[in-house]
This record gives structure tokens, sequence and C-alpha cells, in this order.
């Protein structure tokens, strides 16, 4: 049985981006696998940062990633509910990559 090359790319680039972020950790911001058997989704918490209105706040979200990550990008769904007039249940990344390169 041979594997897609994107496939490969994508557990290869997934398996280096967790495994950074679980060795330096970024403040505010934590991942886990949803089953440790699959690279392609991520629970990830948001720790609302000091001296905001989300100070004390913790945002729940899943991340799933494509075959072809990261040629193609994640999308996100909020699974807790953030108040913020540019924060949807659900985000696709592409959307960040169009504003960046206006």
């Amino acid at each position: 049985m041979t594997t897609n090359p994107r496939t490969s790319s994508a557990l290869r680039a997934l398996a280096v981006e967790y495994k950074s972020l679980q060795e330096e950790p970024v403040e505010g911001f934590c991942v886990k696998l949803v089953n440790e058997d699959n690279l392609f989704e991520w629970e990830v918490a948001i720790f609302g940062p000091p001296d905001t209105l989300y100070m004390g706040g913790y945002f729940k979200a899943r991340m799933k990633f494509p075959q072809d990550y990261p040629y193609s990008p994640p999308s996100i769904r909020f699974l807790t509910k953030v108040w913020h007039p540019n924060v949807y249940e659900e985000i696709c990344c592409s959307v960040f990559r169009w504003l960046l390169e206006k």
C-alpha cells in the first residue's frame, strides 16, 4: 500500500509542530490530540490574556488539519462561546491568509 506524498508531508509537519508546542508551550495557549492515533485533529485551549476583557477566560476549540496540510489551512471550530464581533463558531484559516496577502 502506497502513501500519498502530501499526507506523508502533512504528518511530518504536524508531528514537528505538535512536538514543538509540547516542548516549548506558547503562553496562553495549549494543544492536545483529540485521539492519540490522529495527528490531524487537535483540541486547543486558549486562556484569556491579562488586563483584557477576556482575562480569566478559558476557550476551547478544535482544529482539523486537511490531508494536504500545510498546502491547505486547518479549520477551527470554537467549542466555547466567544463574544467578539470578529470570532465566529467556525473559522477557516484561509481567510487570514487572504487578509495578509492584501
